[in-house]
This record gives structure tokens, C-alpha cells and sequence, in this order.
């Protein structure tokens, strides 16, 4: 029972810090993006990143303005239209930073992940076992009425309950949060393609 109590105690206190974590990154997301059209410079996006910390959005401008402007450092002095540097650095830039975020948002999931599938079972390990020391009372009694199987019976199913107390909300918190960072993944999968068309665009120039 103290494991299970452990598993429901740490779930809850994730299930709470990632409802914090995945909104204040949706919100973040949604009002960036606004900015980011606004504005017609990357210099002037990049001074405003500050305003937009829970978003993962701003680790993959970040990135892949770094990246451009490396590239364009390098290929300074050369023809025009390499003053932007390689699309394909600035791909992956972007792919290691997008990458990095998603282990960043998908961070303790795989505890929630473990607390559904096991608790339960662990519980009714716990059940189990209090059946067989109610069994064996029994046999030390000698007498199976209700009045002396009864309590043991119900202590054991008390395991059975905490299990599902604790994997239920595990199950329920993991596929909701996994289906939000599916939703901030795609995000930044579209960011990324619209801001490496941005900078092809600055290349033809």
C-alpha cells in the first residue's frame, strides 16, 4: 500500500506540474505566433523572445536565426544570394531543437505511463496476499463465519482500490498531455517548414 500510495502521491504532483508546463506553452505558442507574423524582421522577432518563455517556439527561432547568421558570417563576401547561409544547417538546427523540446514537454510522462500499467497489478498483488493470510486465519480458527473472514477480506480489497486510485488518473493525465504535446509538436513541425521557407525566400534575393 505505501508503494501504491507513493505511485498515486508522485502522479498527482505530475499531473499538476504538466497541466502548469503544457498550457503556459499552448498560451505562449498561440500569442508568439501572432508576433512572429507581425513583424518583418527576424532581428526584431529576436528581441521580443523574452516576452514568450514558455513557448518552444522561441528555442527553435532561436536556433535557426543562430544558424543563419553563422551562415551568412561564413559566406560573407561571397555572391548575394548565399548571404543566408545553408538551408540544410538551418534544418537541422531547427530538428535538434525541435528534438530537445519534445523531451523537455514529454518529461516525466513515462512515470504516468508506468503508474497506469502497474498499479493495478500491484494492487491486486496486494489483494491476493491479503486473501491467502485471511485463508490462513481461517485454518488457525477454525471457523470460516462471516465475523472472522470478513476483515481480512475487506483489508485485502483495499489494496485493489488504492491500485485503481492511482493508475486512473495516471492513464487519464498521460493521454491527455500526450495528445497536447502531439498538438505543440505540430506546431512546431508547421514553424519550422514556414520558417525555412522564409529564409529560401531571403536567399533568392
Amino acid at each position: 500500500m505505501a508503494i501504491l500510495v507513493y505511485f498515486s502521491v508522485v502522479s498527482w504532483a505530475i499531473i499538476f506540474y504538466k497541466w502548469r508546463v503544457v498550457y503556459r506553452a499552448l498560451a505562449d505558442s498561440e500569442r508568439f505566433l501572432d508576433f512572429f507574423w507581425a513583424k518583418k524582421r527576424f532581428d526584431a522577432i529576436g528581441q521580443g523572445l523574452r516576452d514568450f518563455p514558455h513557448t518552444p517556439l522561441t528555442t527553435l527561432f532561436r536556433e535557426g536565426y543562430q544558424e543563419m547568421v553563422k551562415g551568412r558570417q561564413r559566406r560573407e563576401g561571397e555572391e548575394p544570394g548565399a548571404d543566408f547561409g545553408s538551408g540544410g544547417n538551418v534544418e537541422r538546427a531547427l530538428r535538434r531543437a525541435t528534438t530537445s523540446e519534445i523531451q523537455r514537454l514529454e518529461k516525466f510522462l513515462p512515470f504516468l505511463a508506468t503508474t497506469g500499467s502497474t498499479a493495478p497489478f500491484i494492487g491486486l498483488f496486494g489483494t491476493v496476499w491479503g486473501i491467502m493470510d485471511a485463508f490462513h486465519g481461517i485454518g488457525e480458527s477454525g471457523s470460516a463465519s462471516l465475523a472472522v473472514v470478513a476483515p481480512g477480506i475487506s483489508e485485502a480489497l483495499i489494496a485493489t482500490a488504492i491500485g485503481l486510485a492511482a493508475a486512473i488518473p495516471a492513464v487519464v493525465g498521460y493521454n491527455h498531455f500526450i495528445a497536447k504535446v502531439n498538438n505543440l509538436t505540430n506546431e512546431m513541425d508547421n514553424f519550422s517548414q514556414e520558417f525555412l521557407n522564409i529564409v529560401d525566400r531571403m536567399g533568392r534575393r
